[in-house]
């Protein structure tokens, strides 16, 4: 189910993500009121968002239409296979971001310190998604998420910082921790990633 659920959007540049986030954002007010920002900040927010959206589907319909010889009735013909090869290339891309990189195998070969051990491996998937500041993202995408707001993505920070600067301050934030301790017992993610910052840290 999980490639078809990316392909109809349910992912963080899909339309059902989107509508699940503004079902859910922002939160009610007190008492079950509407929030006090929503019409002033965030309805305005999804209005200019969806113009540019629809505007954009509207140019892939007409480039479907007269350059093709083709009157605007059907501009679906070309609309079709768009969006089909669109979330196909979507699906493939979060499959790999959220399901891979999310999971505990990919997890326990990153505690193996890939970088020391497999380093032409290493260098090779770099290259594969586009260079090392990117890659940061595929190898930290935990960091990513505990810090959202004050990071927001990893590869964008690389390419103004440099992708070193950004790996070892992410080794640095994994070594320190991502959570609080509570009396829970570690998951086997935490205790993947307590070996692996360790492991990295001596290698520094």
């Amino acid at each position: 189910w999980i490639p078809v659920i990316h392909f109809f959007g349910l992912n963080d540049t899909g339309a059902l993500f989107a509508i699940e986030w503004w079902l859910s954002f922002p939160e009610e007010g007190a008492g079950g009121k509407c929030n006090k920002e929503f019409w002033s900040k965030w309805f305005p927010r999804r209005v200019k968002h969806n113009t540019v959206v629809w505007s954009l589907w509207i140019c892939v319909w007409l480039l479907g239409t007269w350059p093709l010889g083709r009157p605007l009735s059907e501009g679906w013909r070309f609309v079709l296979p768009v969006t089909c090869a669109a979330r196909v290339g979507f699906s493939l891309a979060w499959m790999f971001i959220t399901n891979f990189t999310h999971s505990l195998p990919w997890n326990k070969f990153l505690a193996s310190d890939p970088g020391r051990n497999r380093p032409i491996l290493h260098n090779l998937m770099a290259l594969a998604v586009g260079g090392k500041h990117r890659w940061n993202e595929m190898l930290f995408h935990d960091v990513h998420h505990a810090f959202p707001n004050a990071l927001g993505t990893l590869s964008q920070r690389g390419r103004f910082h440099g992708w070193k600067k950004v790996h070892d301050a992410s080794v640095e934030v994994l070594y320190r921790g991502l959570w609080k301790p509570n009396g829970d017992e570690e998951t086997e993610m935490q205790k993947q990633q307590k070996k692996r910052s360790l492991l990295m840290r001596q290698g520094q």
